[in-house]
């Protein structure tokens, strides 16, 4: 099962079940506060030093099967190579747990995206399937990481994917699904928009 969520839904779930052994993985320098183990590529054993850190060295993750009673993958799936192998690692080591990635437009809009992400998704409420392809640059970016965090304070919905899973990650994967859309430039967007501005001023 894969339907939506929030980080406060899930937050006030894992506070309730403070007993629960709950792992972060891939969570670079903001791991979830009711993270008991943390599991990053980066050894960052001195940073969490009130928690658990293993370092991921492998494809294979080092644990062992359904570990853990809940799993965070937050902004890390968009980065994998082997998705599919990367999902079923997921499902083996707990049987629940939050996913969190951008939306398209998010992923479209940032710098850093550009170089490391691999990935996009979108989700079929009807179906509840997470749909994956690869990544298709539609907008030339033009906001940093720093300025889309402050971003989606305000527009976290269309910015964010939010997922519980239980049981299973229900995914679908293609190729292209965006043929032949001309990518939108920075410098034409600054263009309209300046252009409108003009025209206002002589209404």
């Amino acid at each position: 099962m894969l339907q939506r969520t929030t980080l406060k839904i899930i937050n006030k779930k894992l506070a309730e079940n403070s007993n629960w052994k709950v792992l972060d993985l891939g969570c670079g320098y903001t791991a979830n506060k009711n993270a008991t183990v943390v599991a990053d590529v980066q050894d960052l054993s001195n940073f969490y030093k009130d928690k658990k850190f293993i370092k991921i060295n492998e494809k294979k993750l080092p644990f062992k099967d359904k570990e853990f009673d809940f799993v965070i993958t937050s902004h890390v799936i968009e980065h994998v190579d082997d998705l599919d192998f990367f999902i079923k690692e997921i499902e083996r080591i707990s049987n629940q747990g939050y996913i969190e990635l951008p939306s398209k437009l998010g992923d479209n809009l940032v710098f850093e995206n550009l170089t490391d992400h691999i990935w996009w998704f979108d989700y079929d409420d009807e179906k509840q399937v997470l749909l994956a392809e690869k990544k298709k640059q539609l907008i030339e970016p033009f906001i940093t990481v720093s300025i889309a965090k402050k971003l989606e304070q305000l527009f976290r919905k269309d910015l964010i994917l939010e997922l519980f899973w239980s049981n299973k990650i229900d995914i679908v994967s293609s190729k292209d699904s965006s043929k032949n859309v001309e990518q939108i430039k920075f410098k034409t967007l600054i263009k309209k928009y300046f252009s409108k501005k003009f025209r206002n001023l002589f209404r």
